[in-house]
């Protein structure tokens, strides 16, 4: 019976990660599911969003059968489990244990485009909005309690070259690369969450990664102390990325 691989990819938010979820999930193999805890975290932290009265007036799901999703079974013919997770969706108070049962990864995205990014959904981020910090302790514990170092790919060295770097992951999850990976097609899936209209504008029109384009904007004066916050975080990690 082959081996099911769940593979959470731990992202922030404006990054390439519904991009990278449409790449999973062209895979004949692999079922995906679109961060399964926002709602929740939405409720309770109260924080504003594009939608976030839709996305919480939605009927609840309990934290712990959002688990058992993660960990129970799959579809017939599908082996792999392709989870996109926002870092930041996993409050202190949410079991953390089913973690040590998932293939842990991250993508990472220079804090500068994250944040003049992110500024145009939610003019006023604070720093935990952006995820770098949870990011960071996820990622040392998962490399404490494992004694390896998970994988990371961050988003411009994904963009400059897809193939590449998808290959590179796919041999440290330990599955094999899939040619489909790199294109897909237009449109929204019944896989996205309910926010897509909000969210999902630019990958929706989208068929493949985009070429990487080079930000020349500054980020706001009133948002450098957390950039620079954020930065220590993001360098933290890409010292270990795949390239």
């Amino acid at each position: 019976m082959p081996t099911t691989v769940r593979i959470a990819m731990w992202s922030g938010p404006r990054n390439i990660s519904t991009a990278l979820m449409r790449s999973w999930g062209n895979r004949a193999d692999t079922v995906v599911i679109d961060e399964p805890f926002y709602a929740e975290y939405l409720r309770r932290t109260g924080k504003l969003h594009p939608g976030s009265a839709e996305i919480v007036s939605q009927p609840r799901t309990d934290v712990d059968q959002v688990i058992e999703t993660l960990l129970g079974p799959l579809p017939p013919n599908k082996t792999v489990f392709y989870q996109k997770h926002m870092a930041h969706h996993l409050l202190a108070e949410i079991d953390h244990g089913w973690i040590d049962r998932a293939t842990n990864c991250f993508l990472i995205r220079d804090p500068a485009e994250v944040i003049n990014s992110y500024i145009r959904k939610n003019n006023d981020p604070a720093l935990e909005d952006l995820g770098f910090v949870q990011q960071a302790e996820l990622f040392r514990r998962i490399r404490q309690r494992t004694g390896e170092t998970p994988p990371v790919i961050d988003a411009r060295n994904v963009l400059q070259s897809p193939k590449r770097i998808l290959d590179l992951l796919c041999r440290a999850l330990g599955v094999p690369f899939d040619e489909a990976m790199l294109s897909w097609p237009a449109g929204l899936r019944q896989t996205d969450g309910i926010w897509a209209k909000y969210w999902y504008t630019e990958v929706a029109q989208s068929t493949s990664f985009q070429p990487y384009r080079v930000q020349n904007e500054l980020v706001p004066v009133r948002l450098l102390k957390i950039y620079a916050e954020c930065k220590e975080y993001y360098q933290e990690l890409y010292q270990y990325r795949l390239h």
